[in-house]
């Protein structure tokens, strides 16, 4: 069986502000609405709250795919991962590194004593739903939001 360190993977979990600039240009990918500076202070905050941000790196030390996830339980799932953003450098899609950073998420919710993975994704990411289905996710609902007025 080929591990992440044979095929010339380095997957870490940032926490410091530091981290979470340098993968910036990455994330801005999926995130362009954000600033870094933004992207930063939200993500610390989050992180203060329990989400985890881990990026995978190639061979080179080059950031090629991020994900935002965190370990929820709810009653209609039980305990799961919950991916708030999963992104892959759009340079160098189909290279394997989504399927590496979600084998690993998978791997890694086991550890956590989750029962699944969850995720959503936006109605326009035709290529996203292809790979998460190709990955045997499938569409089990559909998500619901609107905007609310004023502060949370």
């Amino acid at each position: 069986m080929t591990t992440l360190q044979d095929r010339g993977h380095d997957i870490r979990t940032l926490t410091a502000e530091t981290g979470l600039r340098a993968i910036w240009p990455l994330v801005s990918q999926l995130r362009p609405e954000f600033d870094e500076d933004r992207f930063v202070a939200q993500m610390l905050r989050q992180i203060d709250e329990g989400c985890r941000a881990t990026v995978l790196f190639d061979d080179g030390g080059t950031p090629r795919s991020f994900a935002c996830w965190r370990v929820m339980e709810m009653l209609a799932v039980g305990k799961h991962v919950y991916v708030d953003d999963l992104v892959v450098d759009g340079t160098v899609r189909s290279r394997g590194y989504g399927k590496a950073m979600l084998d690993w998420l998978k791997v890694e919710a086991r550890r956590l004593g989750c029962a699944r993975l969850q995720l959503d994704s936006g109605t326009h990411r035709q290529d996203a739903h292809a790979f998460y289905l190709r990955e045997g996710l499938r569409i089990e609902a559909f998500h619901f939001g609107t905007v609310l007025k004023g502060p949370c």
